[in-house]
Order: C-alpha cells, then structure tokens, then sequence
C-alpha cells in the first residue's frame, strides 16, 4: 500500500465509482488528486498526507462494460475517524474523468480493526476447540476422579447405627438430616460437611439423640417419598426446619445452586407439619420403627431371595455401587457376579442389546428408568441395581434394587 503499512492502516475507504465512458486506472487516481487538491486544506491535501504515510496507496478496480467503466476506489488511512471521513466525502465531489461524466459515491468506512478483531475472535473458537478435543477431558477426568476420592474420603460412619455422614457432625451447632449416603456424598460436593443420612427406610436411634443436642434441618427429596419421612421423622423426634428439593427431583440429583436455595427456603417444622396429612394409627404403641418409603426390597428380606446372591455377594455389589458414584459408569455381570465389562450409563442399553445373553445383572450410576427395565427384560436381565428408580417393582418382570436398598 505505497507509504502506508496494511499494519498501520486503522480504517480504509471504499467508494464507488461510475463514468459515462471507457477510462483508465491513472485517469481515476489523477482524478482523485486534482479535484480535490485545495479542497479542504494544507492538512487534509491527499498528496501531503500520503508523502507522510497518513494515506496510503490508492487502490483502483474497474471493470468495463457497454462502454462504460465503474468500480471501487479503495484508500487505506490512519487518520483519525473524523478526518478519515472528511477525506471519504471529498471523494464524492469528483465530476468528471478526462472527457467523461462521473460520479463517486463513498459506500462506507471500514475499521480495519473490527477485521482484525473478528479474525481474532474466529480464531479463538478454532483454538478452544482444539484445546477442548485434545486437552481438556484428560484434565476433567483426573479433576472428576480427584474430586469423587475426596468426596469418599470425607464420609464417615457415625454412631451405632454407623450411618454415612459429613465430617462436621460433632462440631457443627446444626445439621441436616438427609435420606441416604448418596444424599451425602451429593452435599459434601458443594462443601456441605455437616449432612447425615437416616439410611432411607426408619429414624435410627443416632438420629433421635442428634435432635435432641442439635438445631436439625431435616432436607428431603420433592416427592411423596418426601413427605413421608418428614411425618415419621416428626412423629419420632423434635426437629426445627424442612427443606425440600425442587419439585419431583431427588437430593442425590440436584445442582449446587437448587441446594443452597433450597436449604434458604427452609420453613418452620409447625408449619408443615399443619400442611401434611394426618399419621396413620400405628399397629403398636410406641414402635416407630416401620417403614417409611415402601421399597423393592426392604431391610427384612435380603437381595438373595430374588437374585441368588448371598451376603458377600450383595456386599461386592454395594461396594461396586459406591465405587461408580459420580462416574456415570456401569458394571455388566453375568450369573456368578464376574464382571463382563464396564461402560459408560449412556452407552448401557445399546451394550446389553448387543449381548443378548449371559447378562445377569446390570449395576451403575444412574436412575432405573422404563426404558432401561424394557432393554433389560428383552434381553434376559434379572437385576437392576441403581442409585434409584422411576419404576416401581410391581411394574418390572426383573428385580429393582436401590442404593438405599443395599
């Protein structure tokens, strides 16, 4: 661009040029010299401004057609916005080529920065990109892994009824009484240390001594299931607050943000405890110890009366389970409990339509849902173990086992 660097350029004029007859390239750029030399003074002469680099190389394009010649005239500057304009509307006062008619119409101003900025910007995504193929899910699966030990490592098991708990029970002035470990391990993730769980089906006695020593939020999840162990918990024992999850989600589930507003949005126990139906009559005075939440499989009969597992089965198994806590993993087993392999939960139902036999029982990180149950009884399933289900057993010709079950 002559004097001027495309470098230094900050902003180029395009102006469009049309004659009433057949012209050359140096008839336009002579033009564009002489009949606007004088035109707006010593400081602005297109001639001075581009021996000092202000402006730089005229750029002519024409094309002729019916003996006619137009085109565009483009000038670099690196005036400021103001002078570059005045320069872009002087153009405009041409008249005449040579012999010929003409007219010059300046179409815009374009800020050679916007380009550059949106070259930047373009480049930037495909670089993200890249970053994002290539780099950042080795980083994620090391932060997901390094973030599930700490997690694990923080729950205890406290009291006689050894239930999973946060590690700031003893120190904290109030806790929250959630329904299982899962819950927990969902709390200790958004750095809520002081949660413990009730183990899903009565109040333990552990439970009972906490309320009576702490200010006790009982925080449940958003369904009927919810409601139930608030009236039995409050029929058992004094607490001081309930909080519920979002409407028809779970605790173990919901994201940090649904937590912390749900535990803000915690109401007096005197006003649920006015909006909850009556108790039921209990078949025996003073047992508080019936079940709450009506389950698949409750604490009285064991996971082999269905699939053929003995205790130390049933053990390996909940410890598979808490091993894919957080991984969004799952375990194939075939009849002996022997692991046929492991893939991720999305990819669960199309593996098991592929195998089509010697699946016995499917154990993973998720909800058990009417679609897996379908895939599952297809292909011969007879277990589906989960951290919770949407089905209920009745529903299901295979059996439904829960982490609360286990």
């Amino acid at each position: 661009m002559g004097k001027i660097s495309p470098v230094s350029a900050k902003y180029i004029i395009h102006s469009f040029i049309n004659v009433d007859g057949v012209v050359d390239r140096p008839d336009v750029i002579g033009a564009v010299f002489g009949q606007t030399e004088g035109l707006l003074g010593n400081e602005l002469e297109l001639r001075e401004l581009q021996r000092s680099g202000r402006i730089g190389r005229i750029e002519v394009n024409l094309e002729i057609k019916s003996g006619k010649a137009s085109g565009m005239i483009l000038i670099p500057s690196s005036l400021d916005k103001v002078e570059t304009a005045i320069v872009g509307a002087s153009l405009e006062t041409i008249q005449r080529i040579g012999p010929c008619n003409a007219k010059v119409r300046t179409q815009k101003i374009e800020d050679v920065r916007i380009s550059k900025r949106n070259y930047v910007v373009e480049r930037a995504k495909e670089l993200l990109k890249m970053l994002i193929d290539s780099v950042l899910p080795d980083s994620q699966e090391i932060a997901d892994d390094v973030a599930h030990s700490v997690r694990m490592m923080e729950v205890r098991e406290y009291g006689s009824d050894r239930l999973a708990s946060g590690p700031a029970i003893d120190e904290s002035e109030e806790i929250i009484v959630v329904e299982g470990r899962a819950d927990v391990l969902n709390l200790l993730k958004y750095g809520i240390k002081n949660a413990i769980a009730m183990n899903g089906t009565n109040v333990p006695q552990t439970i009972i001594d906490l309320c009576k020593r702490k200010v006790v939020t009982v925080f449940v999840d958003g369904d009927k299931g919810g409601d139930l162990i608030v009236r039995e918990i409050t029929d058992v024992t004094e607490v001081d607050y309930i909080a519920k999850a979002p409407e028809g989600m779970e605790v173990e589930e919901i994201t940090k943000k649904e937590v912390y507003k749900a535990l803000r949005a915690r109401v007096a126990v005197e006003q649920v405890k006015m909006e909850l139906p009556k108790s039921p009559p209990k078949t025996q005075e003073g047992d508080f110890r019936a079940p709450i939440v009506s389950k698949p499989i409750s604490a009285a009969k064991p996971l082999a009366n269905k699939t053929g597992l003995n205790k130390d089965e049933a053990s390996k198994i909940r410890g598979m389970l808490d091993g894919l806590i957080g991984t969004r993993g799952a375990y194939i087993l075939d009849q002996s409990g022997n692991i046929l392999g492991k893939v991720p939960v999305s990819e669960l139902a199309t593996t098991v339509s592929g195998l089509r036999s010697g699946v016995h029982t499917l154990v993973f990180d998720g909800s058990i849902d009417r679609n897996l149950v379908g895939v599952a009884e297809r292909c011969g399933v007879k277990c589906l173990v989960g951290m919770n289900s949407q089905v209920k057993p009745s529903e299901a010709r295979l059996e439904i086992v829960t982490s609360s079950d286990l």
